[in-house]
């Protein structure tokens, strides 16, 4: 079973015709999207296999909750083909990037995907992948349901981004290659990770501080102080997120790893 997953995940990339990216992008998607839902924080209201109700509308007008519920395999797969593949132009993207922004148009809607790519793309295809994840979870963190939705959000985007990764270098290299650079990726991840632990926990220390010595100030170095503080708590907040986002890329790139190994064994 593994093996075949394995290399249906380096072989879906090898066709001339980028089309052959869809059914694995939208397998990983489906994965992620689960079944029927309506979650009270989410404005997208009934949902099922990530379609709204509104959005089978447009297929079905006047189609009900239990119509939603039984949505066919056949029009889950059409409706991403139409509204989110075609529309984000994914079959005009390099392989693993394709993968990445039709995920995020999923999430977000095609012109938002489009218009993190245009402010990421350059240099090799899966940089620009891991660009386009970093800025994805950046602007996530902004929205207001972050709180609700943040944790899954950062598991889909990470766990994606090894998987487009090594797409995209599968494009270029063969098996053993891919296997030494998801390897690297992953070293460096943990690497990074263990830098922004230290350093979110030494601005925190810093920032814990800082009320104790506005305490004993005049009013001016007391808000300078209290400032300063909060800078460092800021800080350190960020530093933790970075590092328990690192953490994860650095799993999620080791797993990668392996089920490359498994190809070129």
């Amino acid at each position: 079973m593994t093996e075949r997953r394995t290399i249906r995940r380096f072989s879906c990339i090898r066709g001339a015709a980028m089309r052959a990216n869809f059914k694995p992008s939208l397998d990983f998607t489906l994965s992620f999207e689960g079944g029927y839902v309506n979650h009270p924080h989410d404005p997208g209201g009934h949902t099922n296999r990530g379609v709204t109700l509104a959005t089978l509308r447009r297929y079905k007008p006047g189609a009900t909750v239990a119509e939603l519920k039984r949505i066919s395999p056949a029009l889950v797969e059409q409706i991403y083909l139409d509204g989110y593949w075609e529309k984000a132009g994914c079959d005009t993207l390099a392989a693993g990037v394709d993968g990445a922004v039709f995920d995020y148009a999923v999430n977000s809607g095609p012109s938002a995907a489009r218009k993190s790519l245009m402010a990421v793309v350059g240099g090799p295809h899966h940089e620009t992948v891991k660009k386009l994840c970093a800025r994805r979870l950046s602007i996530y963190r902004t929205f207001k349901h972050w709180r609700t939705f943040g944790r899954g959000w950062t598991r889909r985007v990470v766990t994606g981004e090894a998987l487009w990764v090594s797409w995209a270098l599968a494009a270029t290299a063969d098996a053993p290659h891919v296997e030494t650079a998801l390897a690297d990726e992953s070293a460096k991840a943990g690497k990074v990770a263990k830098s922004q632990g230290k350093g979110g926990m030494a601005a925190g220390a810093g920032g814990g501080g800082g009320g104790a010595a506005a305490s004993q100030g005049d009013a001016l170095a007391g808000w300078l102080v209290g400032g300063g503080a909060l800078l460092l708590v800021v800080l350190a907040g960020w530093l933790l997120w970075r590092a328990h986002i690192n953490r994860q890329r650095e799993r999620a790139y080791a797993r990668e790893a392996r089920l490359a190994s498994e190809v070129s064994a």
